[in-house]
């Protein structure tokens, strides 16, 4: 159990500086912005309180939002993201349940599981995210094809963190 809280720790900061230092200078065309850090809320725990999960998450975009000078709007994005998570994982649980697997992962959980997790989360904070920082709706279609782009390139690197951190026995 004290494994599982080191590397969540340790995920939170290694994030946050990989977050502010490298990704946030990357933009291509001002369409497609990685936000690696949300892989953290989707990394913690499937037995996470969800007042935990909310106090996290939270403090994960808060992190982002100071290094970056946005606001509050990577926090509310990633709160929202943190609120859904108890809904998808409810949805999308297994006919038996979940194994006793505290970790939901791409070597744990399978590629098939862990693609609609995550595309769902994600697509979820990049939306929120985008829509507050244009602020306006006659912007809707260009806001939503930068949400769709970026969640693109942010799923690809975490299946590339994913296959780099894991095992290498993997559920397929």
């Amino acid at each position: 159990m004290i494994k599982v809280y080191l590397s969540n720790l340790f995920r939170f900061f290694f994030l946050i500086l990989l977050q502010v230092l490298i990704l946030n200078n990357i933009g291509l065309y001002n369409m497609v912005n990685p936000y690696l850090y949300v892989m953290f809320i989707l990394l913690l725990p499937l037995e996470t309180p969800l007042y935990l999960l909310l106090g996290l998450s939270f403090a994960m975009g808060l992190s982002i939002d100071i290094f970056s000078n946005t606001g509050g709007m990577h926090a509310a994005a990633c709160t929202l993201m943190a609120f859904v998570r108890p809904l998808v994982l409810l949805i999308i649980t297994p006919r038996g349940g979940y194994e006793h697997q505290p970790v939901p992962s791409l070597r744990n959980m399978g590629i098939q599981w862990f693609l609609t997790y995550s595309v769902i989360l994600v697509l979820v904070h990049h939306l929120l995210l985008f829509q507050l920082e244009v602020f306006r709706v006659n912007e809707f279609l260009i806001t939503f094809t930068r949400s769709i782009l970026s969640s693109i390139f942010t799923l690809v690197l975490i299946f590339i963190a994913q296959y780099l951190t894991g095992s290498s026995k993997k559920r397929i």
